[in-house]
């Protein structure tokens, strides 16, 4: 029977297109395929802490690609992504397992932190290569429950990077919303739904059960990007502040939105943006660990030479990667590395600002091919870094499917009564 639409039914409403639904459930279904696969491979190929984690989400990747491709609803199989992908992992393996290298260094810097005002040892004081702390101070932030006597999971950082990440995802995906959280009932739907499939995705649950720090920057990069996507510079500068503060991995964004808020908006917009930024940065790392910037030659050491291999002791990252080979290979191969890194670098910048990004997406995507570049080439380095370029791939999806503009929300949906129907 046909029908037609009245009581008031406009714009979006009338179309049917207010809130498209992307992605589908064929999509997401699809998605947890390959998540299942790669988790096999985890599990086959790899052993302790990334095995534990494999066999959990091996199942709970497979199910969840089962319920969404028969299924109708969207609670079941994201409660059960997120607690077989992330909540069940991360508690076996903090009750379970020791706690890895990064979970160590983020306790002993917090405590440190709090003793000494700074997260880092001098020169004479590093030992081994635990002893190094390649983070930025705000990091250490996620030791400090632990440090302050908090016991058992609430005092582990991996509890506080998986809440900080989650937290920080549903934020970029509510400023990528079509309409305001507080106006929207399908909004806030929608932004649950993209928040859990994000963080029970491998780019971040398996790094988060691992207490590795990249979900909670690539997240804050995320935000910063929805931010610039809306054209709030000063807003994503204060955002990227904190990714910076963190971990040197988010530097690279600063220079790159610049470019794009001079060439889309006006210099002083750019000014503006990187003043932000650089100033934000340096003020929250000041007020993280004031005692630190009287050692710069420690903070050098720990967040620059040490990443790059040239201290006496070295990080044991390592996978089967031109750069990593390379630096292998000896002090030649070592310096070779570091070589290609600089020459990667000076064509990252050329390709920017020979063809600058006018959009937050084209900021994404360079981005994305940038890091996936220094993963290739740096001289210690692992597979699990891909997922900085891998975020803002999926960002990048996310941002072609919507408008920059905000709309109004939507009213009360319009009354679908039957032709010949309307009475007379």
């Amino acid at each position: 029977m046909d029908t037609v639409c009245v009581a008031g039914a406009q714009g979006d409403q009338a179309t049917g297109q207010a809130h498209q639904v992307w992605p589908g459930r064929r999509v997401v279904a699809a998605c947890y395929g390959a998540f299942t696969i790669y988790a096999w491979a985890v599990a086959i190929f790899t052993g302790h802490a990334d095995r534990a984690w494999a066999v959990w989400a091996f199942g709970t990747y497979a199910l969840t690609a089962l319920l969404l491709w028969f299924g109708r609803g969207w609670l079941l199989p994201m409660a059960v992504a997120i607690g077989g992908a992330l909540v069940a992992p991360t508690l076996w393996l903090i009750t379970r397992e020791p706690a890895t290298a990064e979970v160590q260094v983020i306790g002993r810097s917090a405590l440190h932190l709090l003793k000494y005002g700074t997260p880092y040892l001098s020169a004479g004081q590093l030992s081994d290569w635990t002893s190094y702390n390649p983070y930025m101070p705000v990091m250490e932030l996620f030791g400090l429950p632990h440090s302050v006597g908090l016991k058992g999971l609430l005092g582990d950082p991996r509890i506080w990077l998986s809440v900080a990440t989650i937290v920080l995802l549903a934020a970029a995906a509510a400023v990528m919303s079509p309409h305001r959280l507080r106006d929207c009932k399908d909004c806030r739907a929608h932004v649950a739904r993209l928040t859990a499939i994000i963080a029970a995705s491998p780019i971040i649950a398996f790094p988060l059960a691992l207490g590795q720090t990249d979900p909670p920057v690539i997240a804050l990069l995320c935000l910063a990007l929805a931010w610039a996507y809306r054209g709030k510079l000063v807003r994503a500068g204060l955002v990227l502040a904190a990714a910076c503060a963190m971990k040197t991995t988010a530097w690279p964004a600063v220079p790159v939105l610049a470019i794009m808020a001079w060439v889309r908006y006006a210099p002083l917009a750019a000014a503006r943006f990187s003043v932000t930024a650089v100033g934000a940065t340096g003020l929250l790392a000041l007020l993280a660990a004031p005692a630190a910037m009287a050692q710069p030659d420690a903070i050098v050491q720990n967040t620059v030479d040490f990443p790059l291999g040239l201290t006496k002791h070295k990080t044991p990252a390592a996978s089967p990667l031109p750069g990593h080979m390379l630096a292998a290979a000896g002090p030649v191969g070592q310096w070779a590395a570091i070589a290609l890194m600089a020459a990667a670098a000076v064509a990252f910048a050329g390709w920017v600002l020979l063809r600058p990004p006018r959009t937050a997406q084209a900021v994404a995507w360079r981005l994305a091919v940038g890091y996936a570049a220094v993963i290739m080439l740096a001289p210690a380095t692992r597979f699990g870094y891909f997922a900085y370029p891998l975020g803002l791939l999926a960002w990048l999806a996310l941002a072609k499917s919507r408008s920059s503009e905000r709309t109004a929300a939507p009213g009360p949906g319009p009354l679908l009564i039957p032709n010949g129907d309307l009475g007379g």
